[in-house]
């Protein structure tokens, strides 16, 4: 099985990319997790509404849903990281990896740009998975999954490092 998360942003902190390759280290080979940025789309001054009357963020989240789909494998489970989506806990997220392991499934996490992921990916995506009700940084958001995806994975193989 593995994981990708897709992620729009790139040249984070240092920390950022220290503190997810720290938990995508940790993984068993058999769980592997892969990063894939995404270039955002890039963002003018003008704000507003285009002359076709959609929104400059809808227009930027469209070209960035586009590039997310181009990213992706063609045969996996999408999970959309949203504030409003499923809260789980950390058991959850472990029965939801048995079951996408027993189902030979790979898994695409999809982390969307500054103006959030584009109403298509939420749609067809087959889990809307909040990580926190708060609004967080979408760096943060990589190294919080990792972590959750050790630790699950961690859980399923009777490791210590998740505690109850």
């Amino acid at each position: 099985m593995k994981f990708q998360v897709v992620a729009v942003g790139h040249k984070m902190p240092a920390w950022i990319a220290d503190g997810f390759t720290e938990y995508a280290q940790r993984m068993p080979r058999e769980s592997r997790i892969e990063l894939v940025e995404i270039k955002p789309a890039i963002r003018g001054k003008s704000g507003g509404k285009s002359a076709a009357g959609e929104t400059t963020a809808a227009k930027w989240m469209a070209l960035e849903a586009e590039r997310i789909a181009a990213a992706l494998p063609a045969r996996c489970v999408r999970v959309v990281l949203d504030e409003r989506g499923k809260a789980l806990t950390t058991a959850d997220l472990a029965r939801r990896i048995e079951r996408w392991r027993q189902d030979g499934s790979d898994v695409a996490f999809i982390i969307g740009g500054a103006d959030g992921t584009a109403p298509e990916l939420r749609r067809d995506a087959d889990l809307l998975l909040a990580l926190s009700s708060f609004t967080l940084p979408h760096g943060l958001c990589r190294v919080m999954l990792a972590e959750q995806l050790y630790r699950a994975v961690s859980l399923l193989a009777s490791h210590p490092y998740h505690r109850e």
